[in-house]
C-alpha cells in the first residue's frame, strides 16, 4: 500500500468516527434511552384516548433480550401529535427511575436504520460514480463532519464569535476539500481563492444586514430553547453563522466548476491568455450562476412550504408578513447565500485566469 492510499484511509477512518463514537450520556443520569422491538399490543378505548398495553424486547446493549412491559396512549385522529406502537415495530423507549422503581415509556419510532439504508446507498453511489473522486469525496465530507461537531459546534457553546468562527472554519473547509479532491495546484487554489472571497464577502453582508433588518435569532423553536439553556450563547451570531455554513456548499460548486473550466480550456488551447481565459470562465460562471441560484432559492422555498401554505390559507396581510422575524430572517438567508455566490464568480474567474494565463503556450499539468 503506497503513502496515498494509506493517507485515504488514514482520511476515511477520522472522517466516519463522528459516526461511530458512542453518543454523549444523557444530561439526566437516572434516565436511559434503549431500541426495542415491540413483541405483543393489547389496545383498550379511553373515550377519545387509546391505551395500549405493549410488550417489548430489548435489541441492543447489556439488556438485550430482556422483555418488559409498558403502557402507551395516543390519539387515534392526532397521529402527528401521538404515537401508535403495532407489532414487530422497533421502538426507542426510554427507562427512568422513580422512587427506586424502574418505568419505561415509548419515546419515538426508530428512524435510523432507514437512514443508515440510505446512507449505505448514498457511499456506494458515489464510489461507483467517482472512484477514487468518490473516494476523496467521501474523506472531504468526513473531515467537515468532524469539523462542525468536534470543533465548530463545542467552540459555540463555549460562547466564542460565532461569525468568525464559522467563516474560519468554512475557510478551512474549502481549502482540505479542494485540495483534496483537485490536488494542489493553479486550478484549486483559484477556487479555493474565490470561494474564500464569496464566503466573507457573505459573513460581513451578514452583520450588517442583520442590525438594519433587527434580526434577533429567536425565529425558531430550538433558538429561543436555547436562551433557557445554561450557556451563554450570542443567538443572533448563531444566526449569522448558520447563514454562512449553509451558503457553502453552493459558493464551493461554482469556485470550483469555473476553475475546471479554466483549467480544461487552458489544457487544450496553452496559448489563451489571461483576458480569454477570465472571460471564459465569466461565461461559466454565467451560466452556473443560473442554475445554483434558482436552486438555493427553492431549497429555502421548499422547506418552507407549510409555513407558506399557512400564510395564504389564512390570507394574512403581505406587510404583517414581510415583516416578521420568521420571514425576514429566511429572505436574508437566501439572498445572503445567492450574493456570495455571485461574488465568487468574478473573483474566481480573474483568479483563474491570471495563475494559469501566467502559462503561455505552456500546457497545465493536470494531477493524475
Amino acid at each position: 500500500m503506497n503513502y496515498r492510499k494509506k493517507l485515504m484511509l488514514l482520511l476515511l477512518i477520522f472522517g466516519f468516527a463522528f459516526l461511530v463514537i458512542p453518543n454523549h450520556a444523557s444530561a439526566n443520569e437516572h434516565e436511559s434511552y434503549h431500541r426495542a422491538r415491540v413483541i405483543e399490543v393489547e389496545e383498550l378505548e379511553e373515550g377519545e384516548l387509546i391505551k395500549q398495553r405493549v410488550k417489548v424486547e430489548f435489541l441492543r446493549g447489556p439488556e438485550k433480550g430482556k422483555i418488559v412491559e409498558l403502557e402507551n396512549f395516543y390519539y387515534p385522529y392526532e397521529h402527528p401529535f401521538s404515537i401508535e406502537v403495532q407489532e414487530n415495530m422497533e421502538i426507542i423507549i426510554v427507562a427512568y427511575e422513580e422512587n427506586n422503581e424502574i418505568n419505561y415509556y415509548v419515546q419515538d419510532l426508530a428512524r435510523d436504520r432507514g437512514v443508515l439504508y440510505l446512507l449505505i446507498i448514498g457511499v456506494a453511489l458515489i464510489l461507483l460514480v467517482g472512484r477514487i473522486k468518490g473516494l476523496k469525496t467521501i474523506a472531504a465530507l468526513g473531515f467537515t463532519g468532524l469539523l462542525l461537531f468536534y470543533y465548530l459546534l463545542p467552540q459555540l457553546l463555549e460562547g466564542k464569535n460565532p461569525v468568525f468562527l464559522s467563516i474560519f472554519v468554512a475557510s478551512l473547509v474549502i481549502i482540505f476539500s479542494l485540495v483534496l479532491i483537485a490536488g494542489f495546484n493553479l486550478k484549486s487554489l483559484s477556487a479555493i481563492i474565490g470561494t474564500i472571497s464569496g464566503v466573507v464577502f457573505a459573513g460581513l453582508l451578514t452583520l450588517w444586514i442583520g442590525d438594519v433588518c433587527h434580526l434577533t435569532g429567536f425565529n425558531t423553536d430550538e433558538a429561543q430553547m436555547l436562551y433557557y439553556m445554561d450557556y451563554d450563547f450570542d443567538v443572533r451570531g448563531i444566526l449569522f453563522a448558520g447563514i454562512i455554513i449553509g451558503s457553502l456548499g453552493a459558493i464551493t460548486d461554482v469556485g470550483i466548476s469555473i476553475a475546471s473550466a479554466a483549467a480544461e480550456i487552458k489544457e487544450a488551447n496553452p496559448r489563451l491568455d489571461f483576458k480569454a481565459l477570465t472571460r471564459s470562465g465569466l461565461n461559466v460562471g454565467q451560466d452556473v450562476m443560473g442554475t445554483m441560484v434558482n436552486t438555493l432559492i427553492l431549497a429555502y422555498v421548499g422547506t418552507a412550504t407549510p409555513l407558506l401554505l399557512l400564510f395564504m390559507g389564512y390570507q394574512m396581510d403581505f406587510l404583517r408578513v414581510i415583516n416578521m422575524d420568521l420571514i425576514a430572517t429566511e429572505m436574508v438567508r437566501g439572498i445572503v447565500g445567492v450574493i456570495g455566490l455571485v461574488i465568487a464568480i468574478p473573483v474566481t474567474a480573474v483568479t483563474a485566469g491570471f495563475l494559469l494565463g501566467s502559462f503561455k503556450g505552456k500546457k497545465v499539468k493536470k494531477k493524475k
